[in-house]
Parts: C-alpha cells; structure tokens; sequence
C-alpha cells in the first residue's frame, strides 16, 4: 500500500502525552485559512510504501509514548491510513492520536471500520476567527474524541484550558537544513516569531500555498 507523506520525526512533546512520533500526510482539500501547513496542502505524485514508513520509524518504536498522525489529511487517504494503523498496532503499544480537520460526523463511517485502532482523535476545521482556549487544538470548535480506555487515560487530562506552562512548541531541522516547528502556536504567535526575527535580521521563508 503506497502513502503520500510530508514527513517524519521523533521526538514530539506538542501534540500529545509524552515522547512521540510524528508522521504527517501529504495533501489536503480543506485548506482552512490560517493554516500552520499550508506546505502540506498540495497532493505530490511522491508516494511510499507503508511497509517502508514502518521501517523507518520502527528504530523510535521502544522510545516512544504514542504517535501522533497529522497532515495534510490523514482521511483523504483512508485506505493507506487504514493499513499502516493495522501495521502499528502489531508493532506498537503505545497509543495512536489522529488530527483530522473533518467534522466528526464527516469521518464517523471511516471511523468506525478502524474501531481499536485510534485512541483519540481530534476534529474540525481550524477556524482563524474562533477564540483557542483549549488545549491541543488550533480552534476551539475542534472536538477530542476519546475512543479507547487508553485513549481515555492518556487524553482526558487534555479537555482544559491551556496554562502558560503549556505554550511551548517543539523546533526541529531536517537533514536539507530546513527549520520545522511542532505545536499548536497560540494566535499571534508566529507574527511575533517573524518580528523579533526581522529585528536580527532574519527573514521567514514565505510557505508557497
């Protein structure tokens, strides 16, 4: 089964409980406005194999806490995430989150035909307008769904408010030298992030969407 990735990377400490791995989709038809990975937005013919993606993450897998499956949109490749949940449940005993920009009555059917395979999801569109109070969201409108017992105990505690202990982002570099930044930014974020660079006379790389 081939799949479109963006890319890979562990740790993760911002997008869920403990050490994590990140896999992240390529290609997206939702395009919320506002979007942190616009980058990841368009479809590329580049494609995987899941048994390949499995290999080169499976070093992380006695390292890490849960996964956690972003994009782009996990759901616009449903077959593909189907498979490689299957193949990280036979090899990974931590827990699996998914972010998915659908509403959860959009997925629900998809979801259902992979019951015991995600522990937690979260749902909806990112709205730029909406206040983001909540923790692991973008939007408040985004809805966690707890959908296994361990799901239950690992994401519970992440229905609340976010404190200033919890604005942190993760910065990673890749092996072309190129800057990622992992998280839920709070609004304002990165405009701060790209005046405090200007003033050291560091410019941000404008994301072609």
């Amino acid at each position: 089964m081939q799949i479109s990735l963006s890319r890979i990377h562990f740790p993760v400490t911002t997008l869920g409980p403990g050490k994590r791995i990140g896999i992240w989709f390529q290609g997206c038809s939702l395009r919320c406005k506002g979007c942190l990975s616009p980058d990841t937005w368009e479809s590329k013919a580049e494609s995987t194999s899941v048994d390949m993606l499995i290999q080169q993450i499976q070093p992380w897998f006695a390292f890490a806490d849960g996964i956690t499956i972003s994009g782009g949109e996990p759901f616009e490749q449903p077959e593909a995430l189907y498979v490689l949940l299957i193949a990280l449940r036979q090899q990974f005993a931590g827990d699996i989150f998914i972010y998915s920009g659908y509403h959860w009555d959009e997925i629900e059917p998809q979801v259902t035909k992979m019951s015991g395979l995600i522990d937690a999801l979260m749902s909806g569109r990112y709205q730029v307008e909406t206040t983001q109070s909540l923790m692991l969201r973008g939007s408040d409108d985004q809805q966690l769904h707890c959908l296994t017992a361990m799901g239950s105990a690992r994401f519970n505690v992440f229905d609340r408010n976010v404190n200033e202990e919890d604005k942190v982002l993760d910065l990673s570099m890749d092996n072309q030298g190129r800057i990622y930044l992992t998280g839920i930014p709070q609004k304002g974020d990165m405009a701060r992030l790209r005046e405090v660079l200007a003033q050291q006379d560091i410019q941000l790389k404008q994301i072609k969407r």
